[in-house]
């Protein structure tokens, strides 16, 4: 593939809302410049390498990852801290620590039923996976072939993009993660997630409080008419 293409998958990649496949790439290429425009994975793998070293070379602030199978234009981790100050889409739709540890659990266990989960968790497991699949962040994979054929659940593309991840087997070893858990960096997330969470919690009572007083006014308001 010439270099010539390489403006073009990065012109793809960047237009791209979702992480964009090689498949896709080579289909829009074919489509424009003809089927028989010779054109293969390995050669889309190599531009995206040259475009990331241009953006190295150039001082970019961002670069093109590897995650759903796909690829997809991201600001640099080391600009993380500073993007993630403006709330990011993720804090918009922040998982609770109970759907964070069921999700894990499907993660590292996939395909799992859900007696399996519970057992896991210990706690009824209905609402949280109702939430994760409105999400879209889990599916089902059809029933295990045991007593009554309970559904399976599995995590889907959106849970690798969610992740940052490129295939489920990006996933942190356990050693890892209890590395990740000791990092000063992670700690420091963690405390201004907990103060956020607290925050939003206090915000959540004021205004409950206000809507009582308001509702108890007019109830005052309302009994003084009537004895009127």
């Amino acid at each position: 593939m010439d270099n010539i293409y390489n403006s073009v998958v990065e012109a793809l990649i960047f237009s791209s809302d979702d992480p964009i496949t090689p498949v896709e790439i080579m289909n829009a290429i074919k489509e424009i410049d003809g089927l028989d425009t010779e054109i293969n994975e390995e050669e889309i793998e190599k531009a995206v390498d040259e475009l990331n070293a241009m953006y190295e070379v150039n001082g970019n602030s961002f670069i093109i990852l590897r995650i759903a199978h796909g690829y997809i234009h991201a600001t640099k981790p080391g600009h993380a801290k500073y993007v993630g100050y403006l709330s990011s889409e993720k804090t918009k739709r922040r998982l609770s620590q109970a759907a964070l540890e069921t999700l894990a659990i499907i993660a590292y266990k996939q395909p799992v039923t859900k007696p399996e989960l519970e057992t896991i968790r210990g706690v009824n497991s209905d609402y949280i996976l109702n939430t994760l699949l409105e999400k879209n962040l889990i599916t089902i994979q059809g029933r295990a072939e045991t007593v009554g054929r309970p559904l399976l659940y599995v995590t889907t593309n959106e849970f690798l993009k969610y992740f940052g991840l490129r295939t489920i087997n990006d996933l942190p070893k356990p050693r890892e993660i209890e590395e990740i858990m000791k990092d000063e960096d992670f700690l420091e997330q963690k405390r201004r997630i907990m103060m956020n969470g607290i925050e939003e919690k206090a915000e959540e009572e004021v205004l409950e409080s206000e809507l009582n007083l308001q509702n108890e006014s007019e109830s005052e308001l309302k009994n003084e008419n009537t004895i009127e």
